[in-house]
């Protein structure tokens, strides 16, 4: 039947023909890369982007109730120090650029995974090092392309309301321009590999919860704390369900599950973070492919601390079933730690952002011992106290006064971090089955972890050093957390800051 046509039809019908279908299959090609108006030529890949945040401090474990964020673009490097300047920036989702588009990133996701599809465009192939996120300005220039509807009502075009539902501005300083930074070590598996003719999905998780700074003055400002990552259809995220060990039933309150990865340190550091359901359940996706730590901590009704369980080593596609929390025994509250950060350039007063974590070291295998960061939870208000919030975000300036003894002409802050008084139950993932280890009798220790970095930078590392980890208490005895009790950590001092 072939033959009979090819006989039939002149050479140069033929032809044309011939193309004709080359064109569409590449057509179909394209579309089914994401994106049906953006064509690859030789040697270009489609990189498709969306945006994820599982908010883990709306009430009650916070005080945020929105946080809207308006994108106007999305860009990677191949240079892994490419300054914010340079050449050679690749735009991601160019169709925000005359259409921004302002996302609630407390609002429910458009799929089971994904909060906002951001956009697809044909790139270089290459190995992308870095990737950043340029903000709408909360003033934008005449003649800007702006959102259709702004939710911010007159406080810029990006915002926070509060539980009490007013809005307030979310200042950005110079990131409108410049962007938010997302460098190789926060890009999770890896730098993002585009293939020549081949279509990879990416995913940026804006990690809200962790990115505003409640300043002295009563303002906001972000302070951006962004991962990263390829991601693939065929695995579904780690999920799983937290229930009472004793009970087996849903815990009423608060609990809390993240995701962590090592840092280059050995550090165990949460790249996302999110609350149970009302049945316990949790779902974090999409996750690039690899392996990660889950950690879970709890209160329950009437303050009831509950320990932190974890579990090592978790595979990306693994729903791990039930995880139980062990409530802590005779403990009416969880444990509290509180300090002083100060700051100093020489004799003046040094000014920083200081992100804090609360470390706990567990056993990964017969030799390993793994600095896990534990989730910081809010104590609720009772009758008898006030509502206690962690402050894993502070801004050291002239706002809070220094202690005594602090070094001459600092600048301080005050942090409260609330974790669980109990060692953690550890459990070490295995296809074929894994059980959880029994807490751990006897003293709980902690060290309180500390970055400085430079206000308004992107995050800029400051200081010398720009990290200090102590596991300390102000009479110099270790930290240990102690139920419904406020532990006092030593002093922590960054000098030579800009």
């Amino acid at each position: 039947m072939e033959s009979q046509w090819m006989a039939q039809t002149p050479r140069a019908d033929r032809l044309l023909l011939a193309a004709v279908a080359v064109f569409v299959i590449a057509g179909l090609m394209v579309s089914c890369g994401g994106s049906s108006n953006t064509s690859m030529g030789t040697g270009m890949g489609m990189v498709n982007v969306t945006l994820s945040d599982p908010p883990s401090c709306m009430p009650p474990n916070g005080q945020f109730i929105h946080v809207y964020v308006t994108v106007r673009s999305v860009q990677a490097h191949i240079d892994p120090n490419a300054s914010d300047n340079s050449s050679g920036w690749q735009e991601l989702a160019p169709q925000l650029a005359s259409q921004p588009m302002q996302i609630d990133l407390f609002s429910k996701p458009q799929t089971t995974c994904v909060l906002a599809q951001l956009g697809s465009a044909s790139l270089p192939v290459g190995s992308y090092q870095q990737i950043r996120l340029l903000l709408v300005s909360n003033s934008p220039d005449a003649g800007s392309s702006l959102p259709a509807n702004n939710a911010c009502a007159g406080n810029g075009y990006n915002c926070v309301m509060l539980d009490d539902t007013t809005i307030h501005e979310l200042q950005l300083s110079s990131q409108a321009n410049t962007g938010l930074k997302i460098p190789p070590g926060q890009i999770v598996g890896g730098p993002l590999q585009v293939t020549a003719g081949q279509s990879v999905d990416l995913n940026i998780d804006f990690n809200a919860c962790a990115s505003i700074v409640h300043e002295g003055n009563g303002k906001f400002r972000l302070k951006p704390t962004l991962t990263a990552g390829q991601i693939s259809a065929n695995n579904t995220g780690i999920s799983g369900q937290v229930l009472d060990s004793m009970t087996k039933a849903p815990i009423v309150g608060s609990v809390q599950v993240a995701i962590e990865q090592q840092d280059p340190s050995g550090v165990d550091r949460i790249l996302m973070q999110a609350v149970v359901d009302g049945n316990g359940n949790f779902n974090f996706c999409p996750l690039p492919i690899g392996s990660f730590d889950i950690v879970v901590v709890g209160i329950g009704p009437k303050n009831l601390p509950y320990n932190a369980t974890m579990v090592l080593n978790v595979p990306n596609g693994t729903n791990l079933g039930p995880i139980p929390l062990i409530a802590e025994v005779a403990a009416t509250a969880p444990a509290v730690l509180q300090g002083f950060l100060t700051a100093t350039n020489g004799a003046t007063a040094g000014n920083i952002d200081v992100s804090l974590s609360a470390l706990q070291t567990v056993a990964s295998g017969a030799s390993t011992i793994l600095p896990i960061t534990i989730p910081l939870q809010t104590i609720p208000a009772t009758q008898f106290a006030p509502e206690v919030d962690s402050t894993a975000l502070v801004s050291v300036s002239s706002d809070t006064p220094c202690p005594q003894g602090a070094p001459a002409n600092a600048n301080c802050a005050r942090y409260t971090l609330v974790i669980p008084a109990s060692n953690p139950s550890v459990g070490i993932f295995s296809p074929g089955g894994f059980s959880y280890s029994v807490p751990a009798i006897g003293e709980v220790l902690f060290s309180v972890d500390a970055r400085a970095e430079l206000p308004l930078s992107g995050g800029t590392p400051d200081c010398t050093p720009s990290e200090q980890n102590t596991a300390k208490d102000i009479t110099g005895q270790s930290l240990r957390a102690l139920p419904a009790t406020t532990t006092n950590v030593a002093e922590i001092d960054f000098s030579s800051c800009s």
